[in-house]
């Protein structure tokens, strides 16, 4: 999974209740996730720990 804030199509509006911003802070560039990451957010966010991940990727067009 690539993470890329400059392109999500709900940032600003949802990034201050999104997993990357808690976790990593809202910057340029693109974040990679793995599978093994991405479960271990997915289990954060399941029991309340973290918010869940809020991409929402951008529609061109």
């Amino acid at each position: 999974m690539l993470i890329d804030c400059e392109r999500c199509g709900v940032r600003g509006s949802a990034c201050r209740d999104c997993v990357i911003t808690v976790v990593l802070g809202v910057g340029p560039g693109t974040l990679e996730l793995d599978e093994t990451e991405q479960g271990a957010l997915a289990v954060l966010a399941e029991g309340g720990l973290v918010p869940p991940l809020r991409l929402a990727p951008a529609v061109n067009g």
